[in-house]
């Protein structure tokens, strides 16, 4: 395969095609172009540009240029990894399945169908290493019915493509450092603010941005090992400590010592453990975030398998020891009713009322802060690919350039909007919908790209695999994606019929945003064309920043056609 880009004397093209046993098959010869003015002028002068979906497996330089390095790609992952997650869930599991030994299965289970997914995400990008991850996979290997996939993936994007979660988090956290009641007005102000200060950083200081969650993310690792630390030094020391108007041991958090003590009071209902797996599965979720911007990574391919598989470790490693930490010092019940806040109360009981409430947990909102930086960072350039696939009705150009900041501005302002307006739900106890929300239906995605992994195996064998999955770890991906769809719509056991459609509506609405996306391609696609005798083609074009884009054309139809 060969792609074809502007080349002019002295200018190092963006696209490059290898063959096999080219010395640069390994992608590491691909560099940020020494003169990017000049490769601009040279392909607007109308050179050839290659959109094809089968340049796809051609590395691809951003016109922002490669700035992300091993070290930057390893906490763009890592930093998106560990959010909220293992700070705000913990106690919302453990008050669903009932016992200790069942959460903390359900973490190392977490892990191990993490690293599944992750086989998955490795093959297909080392396979296709262009920045887009999930759209590009999908694209490339569906391509019938034509547009159907670009579109599921632009409209999955846009509707559920936003980052509350972790904002609402750093609102709440912030007004516990300071005493002050969670009122829901302050902590969604909070949230907001939040959101429009990393966009403007984003948007307007790329490497400002990129510098500031690098710093979040060491200090975020430093955080949670710091949590483990102390938890041991409580076992060690036999520390206690009073509160309030009794003195409680802090080893007095009776954690089991007993194999069936472990297990005492578990819940084992499929439903229940299912919705609290996507919340195991939010929490390392984001394993993939390099493939979203492989374009601006150096050396992509290499970097990638390295940075992704230390950064499953890591996130593994430090998930189970603090959750250890939690049963260790707090007690069960209380645990249960922490809500969000559990992290908060591990504080609390070890360093007291002061440093305890108020600097740790604003350092849980620092790191609820790095993760939306590192989410807006990857997620607006996923909606700048969408934007130059041509599948954004709006402002489509603006939306698929760096200008005028060079930075994704308009991919920054998609996330954006849908951010803030599920930020400003009013409702009670929002951040464990927005949770299974977005959990529910990403395991569509995971399920198609599994299976069009092993379609591509048999049908595509020339492709060029730096990495080879595990065949097995992705069989049992698509086996438990097809389990975690059904579980919702499980009944159980004397379950009204009206409390049952409540406890799957989340599902409900994922089915619902992919359904619309189903609806809204078979409307541009399939019935517009119909109706005005035309077929849609895709054209190669250059935006002024240098940025290539796909416009869709509509080209008349003969009646015999």
């Amino acid at each position: 395969m060969s792609g074809t880009a502007a080349e002019d004397a002295g200018t190092q093209p963006l696209l490059r095609s290898f063959s096999p046993g080219d010395p640069g098959a390994d992608y590491s010869s691909i560099r940020k172009s020494t003169d990017s003015n000049a490769s601009v002028e040279s392909r607007a002068e109308g050179a050839d540009v290659g959109r094809s979906v089968e340049d796809d497996v051609l590395p691809e330089t951003a016109v922002l240029g490669r700035n992300l390095g091993w070290s930057s790609a390893y906490i763009l992952i890592i930093s998106r990894v560990i959010g909220s997650g293992i700070f705000a869930t913990p106690g919302t599991i453990v008050s669903s399945v009932g016992s200790i030994g069942l959460s903390l299965l359900l973490w190392i289970a977490g892990a191990l169908v993490s690293w599944c997914g992750l086989a998955v995400a490795l093959e297909y990008g080392s396979m296709l290493p262009r920045s887009g991850g999930t759209k590009v996979y999908l694209e490339f290997t569906y391509r019938w019915p034509r547009f159907l996939a670009s579109t599921l993936v632009a409209v999955h994007a846009v509707v559920l493509g936003f980052t509350a979660s972790n904002c609402i988090v750093f609102g709440e956290y912030v007004l516990f450092a300071l005493s002050k009641e969670p009122d829901r007005g302050a902590v969604r102000l909070l949230a907001v603010a939040l959101m429009t200060g990393v966009t403007v950083m984003h948007g307007c200081f790329l490497r400002t941005g990129i510098f500031v969650q690098n710093m979040l993310g060491w200090v975020k690792i430093g955080l949670v090992a710091f949590m483990v630390a102390a938890s041991a030094a409580v076992v060690i020391l036999g520390y206690s400590r009073d509160f309030d108007d009794h003195s409680t041991a802090l080893r007095q958090a009776e954690f089991p010592t007993t194999w069936d003590g472990l297990w005492d009071g578990s819940v084992w209902n499929w439903g229940i453990v299912s919705t609290a797996l996507f919340k195991v599965f939010y929490s390392y979720a984001g394993l993939e975030n390099v493939n979203n911007v492989m374009n601006e990574v150096r050396d992509p391919v290499r970097t990638l398998r390295s940075a992704a598989t230390t950064a499953l470790i890591t996130a593994c490693s430090l998930y189970f020891l603090v959750n250890v930490a939690y049963f260790l010092v707090v007690p069960l019940d209380d645990i249960k009713e922490s809500g969000e806040l559990i992290a908060a109360l591990f504080f609390e009981r070890v360093f007291g009322p002061t440093f305890g409430r108020i600097f740790l947990p604003l350092a849980v909102a620092v790191s609820a802060a790095g993760n939306v930086m590192v989410v807006t960072f990857a997620l607006s350039r996923l909606n700048q690919e969408i934007a130059r696939q041509g599948f954004l009705p709006f402002g489509s150009e603006f939306l698929s350039s760096s200008l005028p900041f060079g930075a994704p501005l308009g991919g920054l302002l998609v996330h954006y909007v849908p951010s803030v307006v599920v930020i400003c739900i009013p409702a009670k106890n929002i951040y464990s919908f927005i949770l299974d929300v977005e959990g529910y239906p990403g395991q569509f995605f995971s399920l198609a790209t599994s299976l069009g992994l092993i379609w591509l195996r048999t049908k595509r064998p020339d492709l060029q695999r730096p990495y080879t999955a595990f065949l097995p770890a992705v069989w049992f991906r698509i086996l438990l994606s097809l389990a975690l769809i059904t579980a919702p719509f499980v009944p159980r056991a004397g379950e009204e019929g009206s409390a049952h459609l409540f406890r799957v509506s989340y599902a409900l609405v994922g089915i619902s945003v992919i359904l619309f996306g189903v609806l809204y391609w078979l409307f541009l696609a399939v019935l517009l064309p119909s109706w005005g005798q035309y077929r849609l083609e895709e054209a190669a074009d250059v935006l002024s920043d240098g940025t290539t884009v796909t416009r869709l054309v509509r080209v008349p139809r003969e009646d015999n056609t």
